[in-house]
């Protein structure tokens, strides 16, 4: 599957961060990655890969290993510093909806803010918006904190926290229990189509 990148996207960026090792999932009991353990049916990257494509906007798959979160946002970044700005999506968010991840693009494209944070019910999810302004800042990550150094670099009035009305954007996958409440919330949403025979 090759990740969609225009020379110059006019879009924000999805970058799909799949480089951890899923090590909390196998403490939990997991037999395989997580981004591989099936989630109504498919593999939780499938379903995560599928919401970005239905979504439109440009992405990149970030699937080397790396030592940490900021490393692989850093690694991310550099391979698409053309980009108008970044939407980083951990590759365990496999509920997302595509017209969130568009929404959020197009807060962050109408400025002026430089970064843009989705909440669900007054908790921050994913993805994380960031204008181009904040590319250099991104590449220079590394580390387990992921970007938490660059949101704390921008100015309160910078910050941009966006209410949004799915559950996807905080429903990650990190142990098996994780998995076993996505599948229910994804039976409840209808994500998975109609039930076998029914």
């Amino acid at each position: 599957m090759t990740p969609s990148l225009p020379s110059t996207p006019r879009s924000p960026v999805v970058l799909v961060l799949a480089s951890g090792r899923g090590e909390r999932f196998k403490a939990s009991g997991g037999q395989v990655h997580k981004l591989q353990a099936l989630l109504g049916g498919r593999p939780v990257l499938q379903r995560t890969l599928a919401a970005v494509q239905a979504s439109g906007l440009p992405w990149h798959l970030e699937d080397v290993g790396h030592p940490g979160m900021g490393d692989s946002i850093a690694a991310a970044v550099r391979a698409t510093a053309q980009a108008p700005g970044w939407l980083v999506l951990p590759a365990d968010l496999p509920l997302i909806r595509p017209e969130t991840l568009r929404q959020v693009a197009q807060v962050l494209m109408q400025g002026p803010a430089t970064v843009v944070m989705p909440f669900f019910e007054g908790e921050r999810g994913h993805p994380v918006g960031f204008a181009a302004a904040c590319g250099p800042a991104l590449q220079a990550l590394s580390g387990e904190g992921g970007a938490a150094p660059v949101l704390r670099q921008q100015a309160p009035d910078q910050r941009l926290s966006l209410a949004v009305s799915d559950a996807g954007v905080v429903t990650d996958i990190d142990t098996l229990a994780d998995l076993a409440r996505a599948e229910a919330l994804g039976q409840q949403r209808g994500d998975w189509g109609p039930a076998p025979g029914g």
